[in-house]
């Protein structure tokens, strides 16, 4: 027992470390040790899963933070970005991240609900889903192109978003999601912001001032049951995407829709390890981890995992209000526009590192599409085309 409880610390304390630091994804680190386990012979291989799930829940909740303040954004939130500018241009940075916070925990709740489900149906019905998907997906940019006031600028940019995601992911680059997803959705709004300074942030003493209405917590609820079944269960498809699917379907304003990303990140993830348990299939480079230490894995190790996964996950959201709290203050001391600045080059230099020049290539792409799209009017969601269509065609060429 000793060496779980220090191995679910561990995973939070790590998770919260990967968090804050743009580019260090959960799974390089579930990676890193899963090539490190055979010289941990102190650690037993359930220890080693606990810490890969804990590390992995506390990650996707505290990345909410450089998400929302420093506007880089990672793979399970970069979709946080569109309606927390909003609300950090309005003083209420702290607001945005309180209700995916809020929606992060309404996901622990939700999977409680779907992974009985999943045990008992999903062997079955996976067949049809990964035939059904790609179609489906297709459909769904159809009607996101439709949707818009220009179809045409809309088409287009989602045709360049495409193009620079096949490009991303079928170039030799390392960690193709940061260069991409920072290029499209952060350092593009950077550099088109009217203002060089953000407002004074607010970040009131008593949460519950900020708690959403029971109108926005019923469209997270019900696009969060709609979304999370389909997309949690296959591989290629991630919260981006089931967050896309949902706020289509059920539309959301800005404040549910933070909810809804913050629910699908927790339900996702949470579902990834019930997935390869149930049809041994990863989703997840956390899952895949899991998959790889426990064999076999069973129902009493699926269960513990859960209960590990849900403590970890009340005990980030605690810490990441707490840090997100400094993190306001800090950004009130502090020249936005000389920040902007800051975190661009570092960028820069971390996808150079990361991902080679080929990697600052598609960061550079991504950021003329990014200004492209702002300044044409049409909605971000069009750059959603960048993981949507290689999903596309990874499904279609299987």
């Amino acid at each position: 027992m000793i060496d779980l409880a220090l191995a679910l610390f561990a995973g939070i304390f790590a998770g919260v470390i990967t968090g804050l630091l743009p580019g260090i994804h959960n799974n390089l680190v579930s990676t890193l040790l899963i090539s490190l386990s055979p010289t941990f012979t102190f650690l037993s291989p359930f220890a080693v899963a606990l810490f890969i799930v804990t590390l992995a829940m506390t990650h996707i909740v505290v990345e909410f933070i450089p998400s929302i303040f420093l506007n880089i954004p990672e793979e399970d939130s970069f979709l946080a970005l569109l309606p927390s500018q909003q609300l950090l241009s309005e003083g209420k940075g702290y607001e945005a991240l309180v209700l995916l916070v809020l929606g992060f925990l309404l996901g622990l709740f939700l999977v409680i609900l779907i992974a009985p489900l999943y045990l008992v149906f999903l062997p079955s019905l996976y067949p049809l889903l990964a035939t059904t998907i790609p179609y489906f997906l297709i459909a769904l940019s159809i009607y996101i192109i439709c949707r818009e006031q220009r179809p045409h600028l809309a088409a287009f940019v989602f045709l360049l978003s495409a193009l620079l995601g096949l490009l991303a992911f079928h170039l030799p680059i390392r960690e193709p999601l940061l260069p991409l997803l920072t290029g499209l959705f952060g350092i593009s709004s950077m550099l088109t912001a009217q203002k060089t300074l953000v407002p004074k942030q607010i970040a009131p003493q008593k949460i519950r001032t900020l708690l959403p209405q029971k109108r926005e917590f019923a469209q997270a609820l019900a696009a969060s049951l709609l979304a999370a079944p389909l997309c949690s269960s296959l591989p290629g498809i991630g919260s981006g995407h089931a967050a896309t699917l949902g706020s289509e379907i059920i539309p959301q304003n800005n404040r549910s829709f933070l909810l809804l990303v913050g629910s699908l990140s927790a339900t996702v993830m949470l579902l990834s390890f019930v997935v390869v348990f149930t049809i041994a299939r990863a989703r997840s480079g956390a899952a895949a981890a899991i998959q790889e230490v426990l064999t076999p894995f069973t129902h009493q190790q699926l269960a513990t995992l859960l209960l590990a996964a849900s403590l970890a996950a009340f005990l980030a959201a605690f810490i990441t209000l707490m840090l997100g709290k400094r993190a306001a203050k800090i950004l009130n001391m502090v020249n936005y526009r000389a920040l902007s600045m800051g975190v661009i080059v570092f960028v820069a230099l971390l996808t150079l590192l990361l991902s080679s020049w080929l990697g600052l290539l598609v960061l550079i792409a991504g950021i003329s599409i990014g200004i492209v799209c702002i300044k044409t009017g049409v909605r971000r969601i069009n750059l959603m085309a960048s993981l949507i269509v290689p999903a596309i065609l990874f499904y279609l060429m299987r």
